[in-house]
């Protein structure tokens, strides 16, 4: 009989035989990791081969079979002379039945990619959108051609989505492009079945999905409605899809083929230069009648005449700018979510045919529209991210002549947004991409935004197209941050230990010297304003030297500023952070704005001459500018 002695000396022999199976085990699991990781890696280079493959060809000739009708139908029915950049190469890749993704910048055309080839050949294009108030406008616009066109959305009426479904029965019909919303093919089993019945019947043409960034996780967009696309391109097969998108990173589009099931298919980008856009950030103030104020004398004077929009994030902030500009005289409309579809629709039309100046409207609802003299798009408050704002402020301009973007940027405005996106993921990074373009004061804002979405503009200056590059004289200047860290890190720390949270305005006030006794520091109060310090509290955040941390009450979310990694290497000796400082340019809100037209013909600048190439945003400096460093004791 084993004695206790025995029993444990074979636990230990187990045990040395359990520790070379796990080594083993390790071993081979890390195998297995590389293995699935070259797998990857080698079915994402055959589909970029694929891509390659694809756009080797010459998808722009006017040599296909169709070219005599796409040309005439250009003409004839759209009233267009000639093709924008890339509008030609998307039409005969969809009409060759090639799935195909498609990037243009907001006003390229991308529309017309797909409703001049569903005029080409028969059949009906089907066109899912997120945007009502676009659909609404590319039905208004094609039935004004006479191009039988229908749109089918949650709130159509009752016989509205009769007469569509029975279109996609009918053999008979005249439509030609049906616009539904995302959730319509999710949520629709009849709508489905309908669909399939066209498809049987050879009649379903192609399916066109603008917003196509929509499907990804890690776009700026995502809706949950879009993953069910994916079940498309084997439901129809050899029916071709065509993704189009204003905004989309490299990574957003491999994402949006895996999704969709079309990995490898033709990706057509075009550039994402707008070069009649005027972009221009403002102080905002902190009241909401010196708000209104500077809107008043923005709409009255400098866009007097002029149509535009007034971009808010929230419904509540929409209705009181709206109504705060009508008591002021203004002819505005509001728009947003909660509205009813048919009020929607008459403040849409409305400013369409110029009785309404501006429409104040939610980012959320997207305004997407097809307005061609917009003038003007500001922002009362920031986006939620670049790729947002580079699509809301692409409303402005599609005509190709000079129109203005305009933010108005305050750092309270940054908690407002972060504690509506923050629960996504991606989405504060998503953010505070946002935040850096605003605080910058030194850089191009132009090549900022071609650096954000992969791009070098190289010869395509900026043409004093900005608010930095049309004031390059002015003088910049740094602030030596050390101290200041060193303090801010002490106030949090001092706040913890009475176990009290600080938000952001708590956390200036206690700086600055302000509010309850027991937070503040016990040195000096900062050598600069309360706005600059504003500017410094962003800048740390954004570069993880303070982070958010999210609270629920019972009403709203509340963001508190907490020590973020970073502040952890200002213990070093060595420590050197040094932030520029924004200096706010002229800007005349009572002056009619410049009014030089056709900045652009055929996606070529028109503007001034090209410069020589312009340096990246990491090695630009400002022409004749003198740099001025305040340190913390010294002012």
């Amino acid at each position: 009989m084993k004695t206790i002695e025995d029993l444990e000396k074979e636990i230990k022999g187990v045990d040395k035989e359990l520790i070379k199976v796990d080594a083993e085990l390790a071993k081979w699991k890390n195998l297995q990791r590389q293995l699935h990781e070259k797998k990857v890696s080698l079915k994402k280079s055959i589909n970029k081969l694929k891509s390659e493959s694809l756009a080797s060809v010459d998808w722009g000739g006017n040599t296909y079979e169709w070219s005599e009708d796409v040309k005439r139908t250009l003409k004839d029915i759209f009233k267009i002379d000639s093709f924008r950049p890339k509008q030609l190469s998307a039409i005969n890749s969809t009409l060759s039945g090639q799935h195909a993704l498609v990037v243009m910048p907001t006003g390229a055309g991308k529309s017309l990619c797909y409703q001049l080839p569903a005029l080409v050949k028969p059949g009906i294009t089907l066109v899912i959108s997120p945007l009502v108030s676009l659909m609404e406008d590319q039905v208004r616009s094609l039935t004004n051609k006479n191009i039988p066109a229908m749109l089918m959305t949650s709130t159509s009426s009752k016989d509205d989505t009769a007469a569509a479904l029975n279109a996609l029965k009918d053999k008979n019909t005249q439509i030609k492009l049906l616009y539904v919303t995302p959730e319509r093919l999710a949520k629709s089993k009849r709508f489905m079945a309908n669909l399939q019945k066209c498809h049987a019947d050879g009649r379903l043409q192609r399916i066109a999905i603008d917003e196509v960034h929509c499907c990804s996780q890690w776009g700026h967009d995502f809706r949950p409605d879009y993953k069910y696309l994916g079940i498309l391109s084997n439901m129809f097969s050899n029916v071709p899809i065509l993704g189009l998108t204003a905004t989309a990173t490299a990574h957003v589009l491999t994402d949006v083929q895996k999704i969709l099931n079309i990995s490898g298919c033709l990706v057509i980008k075009s550039t994402f230069n707008r070069p009649n856009l005027y972009y221009k950030i403002l102080e905002k103030p902190t009241s909401q009648d010196d708000c209104l104020t500077i809107l008043e004398k923005l709409l009255k004077h400098r866009y007097k005449g002029e149509s535009g929009i007034i971009y808010t994030n929230s419904i509540k902030d929409s209705e009181d700018l709206a109504e705060g500009l009508r008591k002021r005289g203004l002819k505005v409309g509001c728009y947003h979510a909660n509205m009813e579809s048919e009020t929607r629709s008459k403040v849409h039309l409305k400013w369409h045919q110029k009785y309404y100046q501006a429409i104040v409207a939610t980012v959320a609802f997207g305004m997407g529209i097809d307005k061609p003299d917009v003038r003007f798009v500001i922002h009362h408050t920031i986006s939620k991210s670049m790729e947002n704002y580079y699509q809301e402020s692409g409303r402005a301009g599609r005509d190709s002549r000079r129109a203005e973007c305009v933010t108005l940027y305050r750092m309270q405005d940054i908690f407002k947004v972060s504690s509506m996106v923050f629960s996504s993921v991606g989405r504060l990074d998503h953010l505070y991409g946002m935040v850096k373009y605003c605080l910058n004061g030194t850089f191009c804002r132009r090549q900022l935004i071609a650096e954000h979405f992969d791009e070098d503009w190289g010869d395509a200056d900026c043409n004093k197209m900005c608010d930095v590059c049309s004031n390059m004289n002015t003088s910049s200047r740094e602030i030596s941050l050390e101290l200041h860290c060193k303090t801010i890190s002490s106030i949090i720390d001092n706040a913890d230990k009475q176990d009290t949270k600080l938000t952001a305005q708590k956390l200036l006030d206690a700086w600055f010297l302000k509010g309850p006794v027991v937070l503040r520091h016990k040195g000096k109060e900062p050598n600069f304003s309360r706005a600059i310090g504003e500017d410094v509290i962003a800048f740390l955040l954004v570069q993880g030297y303070l982070i958010e941390d999210f609270h629920y009450t019972a009403y709203s979310t509340i963001s508190y500023i907490r020590k973020g990694p970073n502040m952890e290497a200002i213990e070093d000796e060595n420590f050197v952070l040094k932030m520029p400082v924004r200096k706010f340019t002229e800007f005349h809100l009572d002056r009619p704005a410049p009014t030089e037209d056709e900045l652009v013909v055929n996606g070529k600048s028109e503007v001034g001459k090209q410069s020589k190439k312009r340096k990246s945003s990491s090695e630009q400096k400002p022409k004749k500018s003198k740099t001025i460093v305040i340190d913390d004791e010294d002012d």
